[in-house]
């Protein structure tokens, strides 16, 4: 371990496995080291048994929930799933990691509205039959995501008069096309994936691309959700990265205790484990490594869900979706709702997995939850949890140290490869070129 790195990256947690294999891929010398035994940290699969130690103490689970081994329960507090033609497709794309990988379509997307559950509509035919608009407010919904779907950066008859880079979110959907809020909650919250409502005061280009995204996503997998989703579950995401840095030279260290960063000049040049200390120019981690140069930002609430049916209303889909807009709730943050189950091999024949998430308001995860968990129907087993948010409060460019900020609550992954694509630019000094050919991503949508 003696030796010089060029990077050592502490944690195999989603961001850190994706850093280590892009900086691997970049031709620097990397090493790779976990306090614990296993890869991923907080975004690991868990099996039955270890899932039951961990939330429930030492009990073995009921035998009529199946064997343990057929249990693959995702521990990142967010469902997981990837838009088909997202950022974090393209990274697995551009590194190639899709050859490690198997993904399956996602059955459904959905979203509450008015104390129910919908399908969401994403383009114009899908609009003219969605239940939830009246008909003329479906005939402005309808030329609306005609404007989305044709809405083209280097076409300038397609902006139709509008700069999407100074007009407000707020006034191409209210002003120009004329759509409540009702409809706009939706599209917001369960399309634009935002999680709350200030992108209405925004220049409404980064609406317009998300949109758009989800459609063109959809459109990619002809299925019912834009989203696709790992066989195995997540935990297979972190191994993927891990094995591309070691084919690239990196070296992976599991079970290496009280992992410490070493500062000279208030510089990271090196981490030592069990008295030997490997010397590096510069330190990447998550939150844990370092908790004196990260704050508190929030929590998030989630609910683990073991059940023997599909999520009601859903069209008996084997996997989906359930956004919950903030103001359906009456809250400040949206919830998320997602279900998965044999059919992406994460439960026995006949198991499904749900899991509720929000940003935590209240001290309650139980109370808070409820909204989303009574809409599951009955369920076998339930475990409840709550962890703090955290952000980094150092600037890597002086210390040498690049933290990642903690999982939020969404269901989805663009946040989290956001802020892997910051980091790396701030590690490297580049940009990451993500300009890829979608088609090299496959996925299935048979049962």
């Amino acid at each position: 371990m003696d030796e010089e790195y060029d990077v050592i990256v502490l944690g195999t947690g989603l961001k850190e496995c994706i850093l280590s294999g892009l900086l691997s891929v970049d031709g620097l010398k990397v090493l790779h080291m976990d306090r614990n035994d296993y890869y991923g940290g907080e975004s690991t699969s868990l099996n039955l048994n270890q899932l039951w130690k961990r939330f429930k103490g030492g009990d073995s689970p009921p035998a009529e929930l199946g064997q343990s081994k057929d249990y693959n329960v995702d521990m990142v507090p967010k469902a997981c799933f990837m838009m088909a033609n997202g950022a974090l497709v393209r990274v697995l794309i551009h590194t190639n990691v899709t050859k490690y990988l198997n993904f399956k379509a996602v059955d459904g997307s959905y979203v509450y509205n008015k104390g129910k559950v919908h399908k969401v509509p994403a383009t114009d035919v899908e609009a003219l039959k969605s239940p939830l608009m009246g008909l003329f407010e479906k005939r402005r919904a309808r030329k609306f995501f005609i404007y989305v779907q044709d809405y083209d950066d280097n076409d300038p008859k397609s902006k139709e008069g509008l700069d999407l880079n100074k007009v407000p979110a707020k006034d191409v959907i209210s002003k120009k096309y004329g759509l409540d809020d009702n409809t706009v909650d939706f599209i917001g919250h369960a399309l634009a994936l935002y999680k709350d409502d200030s992108y209405l005061d925004q220049p409404a280009i980064d609406f317009i691309k998300r949109v758009k995204l989800y459609a063109e996503s959809l459109a990619r997998f002809a299925g019912g959700s834009p989203y696709i989703y790992p066989l195995y579950g997540l935990g297979e995401l972190p191994q993927a990265f891990a094995r591309l840095s070691a084919v690239y030279g990196g070296t992976y260290m599991l079970n290496k205790p009280e992992c410490k960063v070493k500062f000279e000049d208030g510089k990271a040049i090196g981490v030592t484990s069990e008295g030997e200390t490997a010397k590096c120019k510069k330190v990447v981690c998550d939150p844990s490594y370092l908790p004196d140069k990260v704050k508190a930002v929030g929590k998030v609430a989630r609910a683990i869900c073991i059940m023997s049916h599909p999520i009601p209303h859903t069209n008996d889909a084997h996997s989906t979706q359930v956004i919950l807009p903030q103001k359906q709730l009456g809250r400040k943050s949206d919830m998320y709702l997602f279900c998965c189950s044999y059919s992406h091999n994460v439960a026995p024949k006949g198991k499904f997995i749900a899991f509720v998430t929000t940003e935590a308001e209240t001290d309650n995860p139980e109370t808070e939850l409820k909204p989303g968990i009574d809409l599951l129907g009955a369920v076998d087993q339930i475990f409840f949890d709550t962890y703090d948010r955290y952000e980094p409060t150092n600037d890597g460019a002086d210390d040498h140290c690049f933290i990642s900020t903690s999982y939020d609550a969404t269901t989805h992954f663009e946040s989290t490869v956001q802020d892997v694509i910051a980091m790396y630019s701030k590690i490297t000094g580049k940009s990451l070129d993500l300009s890829v050919d979608l088609s090299a991503a496959s996925a299935s949508n048979d049962e």
